[in-house]
């Protein structure tokens, strides 16, 4: 778990973060947020976009990532906005970058940037099963 702080027009709000990763989906990154033990929102991230954005601001539209310096030290910034149900939803949240870089550290123990290997027959069957 990683904690985050959503910014809010009233001031802060300690949350956690579960991101998970599985070879499975060697591309993508699930991410889960909470407030105590409620599950508030599941996201699923691009994990190379996710790297870059602990160098460099990335991504335009629903998701975005980028370092962020913070009185103390460097923290990662994830933009997020909603469209669901016709209602649009921003959220800010701040994570501590160095416990985000650990976490991808530990994917590409399980798959080496550049080795995602995605199985489409697979994939396809998968689908049309449905």
């Amino acid at each position: 778990m990683i904690a985050v702080r959503l910014d809010t027009c009233e001031g802060a709000l300690p949350l956690l973060a579960r991101f998970v990763y599985s070879a499975d989906h060697p591309y993508a990154v699930q991410a889960d947020f909470f407030d105590g033990q409620t599950s508030l929102a599941s996201w699923q991230f691009d994990r190379q976009m996710l790297a870059e954005g602990l160098r460099r601001p990335v991504g335009e539209g629903d998701v975005t990532f980028g370092p962020h310096e913070e009185v103390g030290g460097r923290e990662f910034r994830i933009g997020l906005r909603n469209h669901a149900d016709g209602a649009a939803g921003r959220a800010v949240l701040f994570a501590d970058g160095g416990m985000v870089k650990e976490f991808l550290d530990r994917t590409y123990a399980v798959v080496g940037e550049g080795e995602e290997f995605l199985d489409l027959d697979k994939l396809l069957d998968e689908f049309l099963a449905r």
